[in-house]
């Protein structure tokens, strides 16, 4: 008997591969997630009061005591109509140091410097350099104030202390809480996998800000449930977001953002984010024009210290490193993993979620279980 709200599992949902304990990105080791929600006000729009349905979500690859301890890492932009500061530094040297935060497509900045300020406070001695901290976003404007300014620095920093380990909340939460997805409430979702290796088990872990794709698109385990439903005319109409804010089909954004304890150097990170768009596709997305879809890749698996040499004059920076690295013949299974924790991680965030009314009274629906179940069974 279930505890927690129903996950794709919970409604029979069968899908592949093996996961971890918490099916959550939490699974790898010494990741963190926190989160800070905001929702308030009913009605209509009145910029700088709402109503407000956004936040922010934080990850720390190694927890608030590992700020600052490196991980390989590499991304991906399969659709580059979004953002994700800090992409150029991992890009040159392929490393993350610093926390992750993902809010709405207008607080960036609040993220960027609510990071800068926690960093200072929780760990100052790093502050002494130049911070390129990793903040995304996915647009959260048919329900939220988006322009209001909501999302503060002090909101982000509250998220940052409010990560930890263990079980995490999914749906309507962090910065997820005013996402839709495929023409349903979307948000914030996770899922891992396990991945035998010899005479140890790795994982992947995966967390998912879903706000994309068409009703029409939406596909669970091969089976084409947006276009079946519409069929029986059983639910919602299906161009409320097009309708309402006159944008094309398939409009929105996913950050998805990909954690393993396995030694992957920054180039078979890479080979994880580019494996992302293949689970996404799984759902039914086709990856539209208008959706800023970037996918974020670390390993937690080396501990020493930056290969960047950086700060000049530190006792390793004239130190030859070596580093473990996967062997690339046995990557495969890695990328399998990633594929089916992305897909489980977005239907999660769809089965977790309950029908949200924000802004002038825009209505994004939950996904009906019940359907669902028939839709699969039939």
């Amino acid at each position: 008997m279930t505890t927690h709200p129903p996950r794709a599992r919970d409604l029979g949902i069968e899908l592949r591969g093996t996961p971890g304990p918490l099916n959550a990105i939490t699974d790898v080791v010494g990741v963190e997630v926190g989160y800070a929600t905001l929702v308030e006000g009913d009605g209509p729009l009145t910029v700088g009061e709402g109503p407000v349905r956004t936040g922010v979500t934080a990850i720390l690859p190694r927890g608030r005591g590992g700020v600052g301890t490196p991980c390989s890492a590499a991304r991906f932009s399969l659709n580059g109509n979004g953002e994700m500061t800090g992409s150029a530094w991992i890009d040159e040297v392929g490393e993350l140091s610093l926390p992750i935060t993902i809010s709405n497509t207008h607080a960036v900045g609040a993220c960027h410097t609510g990071v800068i300020e926690w960093v200072n406070a929780v760990h100052p001695q790093l502050a002494r350099q130049w911070l390129l901290p990793v903040c995304a976003e996915t647009w959260d404007g048919y329900l939220n104030d988006i322009n209001g300014g909501h999302v503060t620095p002090a909101v982000a920093r509250h998220a940052l202390d409010a990560a930890h380990g263990g079980a995490l909340e999914e749906g309507s939460v962090g910065g997820g809480t005013g996402m839709n997805c495929y023409g349903f409430k979307g948000g914030s979702g996770t899922s891992s996998r396990l991945v035998p290796f010899g005479d140890t088990t790795f994982t992947v872990g995966v967390f998912v800000q879903a706000n994309f794709g068409s009703r029409d698109e939406l596909t669970i385990t091969g089976t084409p449930v947006g276009q079946l439903a519409d069929v029986e005319n059983d639910m919602e109409t299906t161009d409320w977001l097009q309708r309402d804010l006159n944008a094309p089909g398939g409009a929105g954004s996913v950050i998805v953002v990909v954690a393993t304890d396995a030694p992957l150097n920054a180039n078979q990170c890479k080979g994880l984010a580019r494996r992302v768009p293949l689970g996404l596709a799984r759902t039914g997305t086709t990856g539209s024009l208008f959706s800023g879809d970037l996918f974020l890749a670390f390993s937690t698996a080396d501990q020493g210290p930056s290969r960047t040499g950086f700060p000049v004059g530190e006792a390793h920076d004239d130190e030859i490193h070596s580093v473990r690295q996967l062997p690339w013949n046995r990557v495969d299974a890695f990328y399998a993993a990633t594929v089916y924790a992305v897909e489980e991680a977005v239907l999660n965030a769809l089965v977790v979620n309950e029908t949200m009314v924000g802004r002038d009274g825009h209505r994004s629906p939950a996904l009906p279980h019940d359907l669902i179940r028939r839709l699969l069974d039939s």
